[in-house]
């Protein structure tokens, strides 16, 4: 494999575990670990895709990291308030 397979399949590995975790009820999905493990998975993915010039999966990847900041965001947020 190489460095940008490595790099796509262990973000994808992250996200997946996150929701595999999840569906098992063993991490629920207002949890910091899960909304990291989206982050830095959904980010990773992105990096990969950009790295093959993969459009579409930039596209998702990008979003989905947007949406996971946001729920870092907020996560802290409550947590400060």
């Amino acid at each position: 494999m190489t460095q940008v397979d490595w790099i796509g399949s262990i973000g994808v590995f992250m996200i997946l575990l996150a929701y595999v975790l999840n569906a098992f009820g063993k991490l629920e999905h207002n949890n910091l670990s899960f909304i990291l493990l989206n982050l830095i998975g959904s980010a990773l993915a992105c990096t990969a895709s950009a790295l093959m010039n993969y459009m579409p999966f930039i596209i998702l990847e990008a979003v989905w990291a947007l949406v996971s900041f946001v729920s870092l965001i907020n996560y802290f947020r409550k947590r400060n308030s």
